[in-house]
């Protein structure tokens, strides 16, 4: 019987797992079209990587919001950091953590559009890094 429970557990975890995935997905936008939004101000850049990331170099005018801490819970201060009425465009080191970022972030009524291309893509596409 316990063998059961646990088969079920598990099942019921690959399954809403499998729904986590294919809720979110990468924006089919060319970076040249995201950079425009940037610059147009109709949107902003918000990195998603770690503070030993960000601190080795980032995009000038992104905005940090690693992952852990919108695990740890979106604080009342990282809300009123986004805006509602822009696209927020969330990339990452290769694409994957940005995923869930957009999962929890979505939640909230953000415009998120998920970025495959990561950190270095995006400096190879000519978005500015920013100066130390």
């Amino acid at each position: 019987m316990a063998h059961i429970r646990v088969v079920c557990l598990f099942l019921l975890m690959v399954v809403g797992m499998g729904a986590l995935a294919e809720a979110a997905e990468h924006t089919k936008e060319p970076l040249t079209k995201v950079k425009q939004n940037i610059i147009d101000e109709k949107a902003v850049l918000v990195d998603v990587r770690e503070e030993k990331e960000w601190d080795s170099g980032h995009i000038d005018g992104a905005t940090f919001l690693p992952l852990s801490s919108l695990r740890d819970g979106v604080t009342d201060d990282e809300l009123k950091a986004l805006p509602k009425d822009k696209i927020l465009y969330l990339h990452c080191r290769s694409g994957q953590r940005c995923l869930v970022a957009g999962e929890i972030l979505s939640k909230y009524g953000f415009n998120i559009r998920v970025l495959k291309p990561g950190y270095e893509d995006l400096i190879s596409a000519g978005f500015p890094k920013a100066e130390e």
